[in-house]
This record gives structure tokens, sequence and C-alpha cells, in this order.
């Protein structure tokens, strides 16, 4: 296995009595689509906002490039080149695409005008078309508000926003919810574009088909801790299902395809039969 671009380690995360994070791990190669999945409470998103600087963990270790990272803002994130499209997707309704874009990265006009404050209206709009168009993301207008735009081009618009700002890796928690049959496909015809670009993409979802359509590998949270790592192509759904629900136990998620057990008792699956 190639070496981690991303590498968490035994993160642990409370809220008062609550234990979000009880020694969680999660692996991210470079070049790929890992999906991150897990039950209501098994800590996937407290995990995603710890690795991309939302909140800062109370024990663990995370590993960027093989170098030891402390995110203390989603700000030291980004400058690592770290992005999220949340599932809110986090844009002002009011706002052009190009002025989500640009929003606290504005372009200002060279010279005089733009030590005085004056925008680059026209540079932002034509860098947030070539972005779009990069990734296949059509837009009838650079000018409306993104709230006249359909719901797939609002997901496309925050996601070539954090591709355009992301140099390794970018998070998409939910990117499918509430959309259409059409509009998903987009949105993961999107995700592979990404992928291809030399982005790895981190897909948190609760949708087993966009899981088995789009990702390299799978974790599984369970409980605040990793319990399961299956390679997509060789895994089942009712195995990823068992995986989450504890329905399977270590030896049946092993039978699966174990290719290693940690100390920690995670199983890692492969191919079927491929050893145990």
């Amino acid at each position: 296995m190639a070496a981690p671009l991303l590498d968490a380690r035994g993160i642990v995360k409370s809220y008062g009595q609550v234990e979000a994070l009880r020694g969680a791990d999660f692996t991210l190669l470079p070049g790929e689509v890992v999906a991150l999945i897990g039950d209501n409470g098994a800590g996937k998103s407290t995990l995603a906002k710890i690795l991309s600087g939302v909140e800062r963990p109370d024990a663990g270790t995370i590993e960027l490039d093989g170098e030891p990272v402390v995110f203390g803002s989603v700000e030291e994130a980004r400058a690592a080149g770290i992005e999220t499209v949340y599932q809110d997707l986090a844009l002002c309704a009011d706002l052009s695409p190009a002025a989500n874009f640009f929003l606290g990265r504005e372009r200002l006009k060279p010279g005089l005008r733009g030590v005085l404050g004056v925008l680059d209206n026209a540079a932002m709009r034509r860098e947030t078309r070539d972005a779009c168009e990069r990734l296949g993301v059509r837009l009838e207008s650079q000018s409306a508000p993104v709230s006249t735009l359909s719901g797939g081009q609002r997901q496309g618009v925050a996601v070539a926003r954090a591709v355009t700002w992301a140099r390794r890796v970018v998070f998409m928690d939910e990117p499918t919810a509430a959309l259409g049959v059409v509009q998903t496909r987009r949105v993961l015809d999107l995700i592979r574009t990404v992928r291809d670009s030399g982005v790895s993409v981190v897909l948190i979802s609760h949708n087993m088909q966009d899981v088995k359509a789009v990702s390299d590998r799978v974790e599984v949270l369970r409980l605040g801790r990793r319990v399961a790592r299956f390679d997509t192509a060789h895994v089942s759904m009712e195995e990823l299902v068992g995986a989450m629900t504890g329905a399977f136990g270590t030896q049946e998620v092993g039978a699966a395809g174990a290719i290693g057990a940690q100390d920690d008792g995670t199983q890692e699956g492969g191919a079927r039969g491929s050893g145990g």
C-alpha cells in the first residue's frame, strides 16, 4: 500500500460526558476516494471536523504527507491544502457563484485601484467559469444569485470552489443528500473528476449505493472507533451494513476477505478469499 497522504491515529474527542471518538483511526491514500461510513453517532462528522480543522482532538496524532500536523482552525487546514464541502454547502444564497467562489479570497484590481480595495469582478467571474467548466459544472449565468440554481448546480459550485483551493484533500459531507437521480449522477461524476485531477476525496455518506459507485476504499466507524476497512470492489452491501451495525463480529468481517488484523482489532477487507 502506498504511503498515506493523511493518517490519523488514536483520535479521541469528548463533549462533556459524551465520547464522540474513542481512539479512532483513519487513513487516506494519494489520489483515491475513501468513503467514511457509520451509523448515526458513529463519529463520522466529528472525525471529519477534526481532520479539516473545525475541531481539535483531545488526544491522538495526525500526519499529512508523513509529517505531524495540528490544525488549530479551518484556515490552517486550508493552508495545508484541505477543503470541505459541507452538507448545507455553506453558500451565500444572495451572492453570485463567483462571489461565493472567492468569498474571503477576493481578487483586487491591479495597480492603484487594487490598493484602494476595488474588486476585480471580471477576473473572478472568469476564473469561476473556467473552474466550473473543467469539472463539467454548467452554469447559465455567472451573475445570478446561487438561490436561482438547481440543487445539483449549487452542489457543483460548492465542489468546484473546494477543489480550486484544495491541493491535497476534499471532504464531502453527504454531497448527494436531497438530490434527484440525475443530479446525484452528476455529483458522483464530479467526485471522480476530482480524484482524477489528483486531489484525494473523503466521502461521508449514508447512501451505500453512492459509496459502492464512486469510492475506491471504505473505512467504517462504529461507536467512535474504526472497526473495518474494505476494498470497495470486493465488498457487498450486506458486509458494509453488517460492519456499521455490528451485526458481523470481527471474525465475520474478516471472513469476508481479511488481509490483516490490526492490534486494535480492526479488520482490513480485500478480495474475498484472499486470506485470513
